[in-house]
């Protein structure tokens, strides 16, 4: 706007006079508004169109931006609020498409980094009742939380589980865990409660994790000062004797692990028949 003088409109506003009073070097003007009331805005204010009303309908106080009514992405400004962000900036309420309110600085919205009550960056709701996802049918929506959508699920075998809409969808789960436990078992190839797997590995010399003294099935009684020697087989332990050397519980631990070749034996012979 160009020149303020007696006369000149702003929004429901209508300068009436000027008044001896300036604000920054600028000319104080007396204005009226549609209502009847009446408020004081200097020449800067009215030029910027920061304040068009004596404040009956609008909450903006002079030297704010006026954006009531304006749109962000999918955020609509409501009215101000006294409060200020961290750079001073007015916060103003705003409403969403999606029918929720929330507060935002009027510097985010102006720069785009404030589009909506956050909805747009929520993973989207789907409604998979009904829906198979590898052996689990979803039975119904269970809520959300961590920020993911989460759905109750009827496994092939029987037990229900919970599972996330994301993990669901990208096909990362697709039991209730009875597809890794079956995968798992194979992979042991438990035979009498025994793992054929775990007997190759320890035949080979592949130590477990918590082996210290270099060969499975061996370990130093610091009570006794012996090293012992025992083996497990068909979920029993059997203790196999302590001695004073390390060699000799090697010994017995190696004398031990016959009873390992009987048992891998019969199972190679057992699958070589099938096969047959």
């Amino acid at each position: 706007m160009g020149v303020i003088g007696i006369g000149t409109k702003v929004g429901k506003l209508t300068v009436v006079e000027a008044t001896d009073q300036k604000k920054s070097g600028y000319i104080v003007w007396r204005c009226r508004c549609e209502c009847g009331g009446e408020i004081l805005l200097d020449t800067r204010c009215l030029q910027r169109g920061t304040r068009r009303d004596c404040g009956c309908t609008s909450a903006v106080h002079p030297g704010q931006k006026d954006i009531s009514r304006m749109r962000f992405g999918k955020l609509t400004a409501v009215r101000p609020t006294e409060e200020r962000g961290r750079k001073g900036d007015t916060v103003w309420v705003c409403r969403c498409d999606c029918g929720n309110e929330v507060r935002a600085e009027l510097g985010q919205l102006t720069a785009g980094n404030k589009k909506s009550c956050g909805c747009l960056s929520r993973p989207q709701l789907k409604d998979l009742v009904g829906r198979r996802f590898g052996k689990l049918t979803v039975t119904e929506y269970a809520g959300k939380w961590a920020g993911m959508h989460r759905w109750k699920c009827m496994c092939d075998c029987g037990k229900e589980t919970t599972v996330g809409q994301t993990l669901l969808k990208s096909g990362k789960t697709r039991s209730c865990g009875c597809l890794q436990a079956a995968v798992y078992r194979e992979n042991l190839k438990l035979t009498e409660g025994t793992s054929v797997t775990l007997l190759r590995a320890a035949k080979s010399g592949r130590l477990i994790k918590s082996n210290k003294s270099g060969y499975n099935g061996v370990y130093f009684d610091k009570r006794r000062k012996l090293w012992v020697a025992q083996i497990t087989f068909k979920n029993r332990t059997r203790y196999l004797g302590a001695f004073r050397e390390l060699g000799d519980a090697v010994k017995a631990r190696q004398r031990g692990e016959e009873i390992y070749d009987e048992f891998l034996e019969q199972f190679d012979r057992g699958n070589n028949c099938s096969r047959v």
